[in-house]
């Protein structure tokens, strides 16, 4: 396939449903890049070929313009010196630098339309290049978050996640039986009766007595000291 052809088949080409038609639409879009690359390589190639020619046949043009006026002049020095036959031979000569001239201007002309093909091709391709490059950088990222929802999902619902959970469970029960032991303890305690409460407030009320009684004795002592 040509450069040219190729070229035209990308620019053509609608990515949206290559992608869709792809088994593996980051490989198929690696692929495209890749190729619209090289294909744009190639074409700035040829267009710098092209320019190329264009520069050496103008200066071809230039030299034979430069035969042209040079044979005019013979021409005119010939008939001066009433050599009819000398000036005419040298028309002919200037003819075929003239009739090389209008060759390779038309050749020129076929070029320059072949360069803005050239750059036309280039501009398409690289638009071309900057979607590919964008929905590559698209499916990356959409891929990433696919695969790391992917990886969520099978934590979640994995066996050493199911397992943890039970451990949970497990745990939460033994809990559960040390706080019933405990609360048995308590079973079958008898409440206090009134008079056992308020025995034990004259209780709590004498032992209050004898403490202050022990300070105020402490008291005396030590002020007797003194």
């Amino acid at each position: 396939m040509g450069i040219f052809s190729r070229t035209r088949d990308i620019v053509a080409a609608n990515m949206a449903e290559l992608l869709e038609k792809a088994e593996d639409p980051a490989k198929m879009i690696r692929m495209i890049i890749l190729e619209m690359e090289e294909t744009l390589v190639e074409v700035r190639a040829s267009a710098a070929r092209t320019i190329a020619d264009i520069k050496e046949m103008r200066r071809h043009m230039a030299k034979l313009s430069d035969i042209e006026t040079n044979w005019t002049d013979k021409a005119e020095l010939a008939l001066s010196k009433d050599r009819e036959d000398l000036a005419k031979a040298a028309l002919m000569e200037r003819q075929k630098a003239t009739d090389m001239i209008d060759q390779l201007r038309a050749e020129v002309a076929v070029l320059d339309d072949t360069l803005r093909g050239s750059e036309e091709d280039i501009a398409k391709l690289q638009n071309k290049l900057r979607e590919a490059r964008t929905r590559q950088n698209n499916i990356a990222t959409r891929l990433e978050s696919a695969n790391n929802r992917s990886r969520l999902r099978e934590m979640w619902n994995g066996p050493r996640t199911h397992d943890a959970f039970s451990r949970f469970e497990m745990l939460e029960r033994k809990v559960d039986e040390a706080e019933g032991r405990a609360d048995a303890l308590g079973l079958g305690a008898q409440p206090k009766s009134l008079d056992e409460e308020i025995a034990e407030l004259k209780a709590s009320d004498r032992v209050d007595a004898e403490l202050a009684a022990l300070k105020a004795r402490l008291n005396n002592r030590s002020n007797g000291d003194n």
